[in-house]
């Protein structure tokens, strides 16, 4: 009888152990979150200034040839008419540009 009461304690030693581990770490991601979401809005005018080549702006376009789509910033822009197109790359603005010259040639 006295080896199982002290069996039980151990039981209860162990589980009080995880339950104050699960409070601890709770607490610290809590903490975390707390401080971590103030120093994000801080930094985060930092992080823009660090990174020139990041886009700001998170429009996306898309290429009307290969159907791509683009981040309006890094997109190749060509006025057509009182239109603007935009392009992924060099190669589907000068073969789009190809295209529309042989239609307005043949009419």
């Amino acid at each position: 009888m006295a080896g199982q009461v002290e069996h039980m304690g151990i039981l209860a030693r162990i589980i009080r152990f995880l339950f104050w581990v699960f409070v601890l770490s709770w607490s610290i991601w809590l903490l975390k979150r707390l401080f971590g979401s103030q120093s994000h809005e801080e930094g985060s005018t930092e992080s823009k200034e660090t990174m020139p080549g990041a886009p700001s702006n998170k429009r996306l376009v898309r290429d009307p040839l290969c159907g791509m789509h683009v981040a309006e910033e890094l997109a190749i822009p060509v006025q057509s008419g009182n239109e603007l197109i935009h392009f992924c790359s060099q190669e589907c603005r000068d073969r789009y540009l190809r295209e529309t010259q042989k239609m307005a040639a043949n009419g």
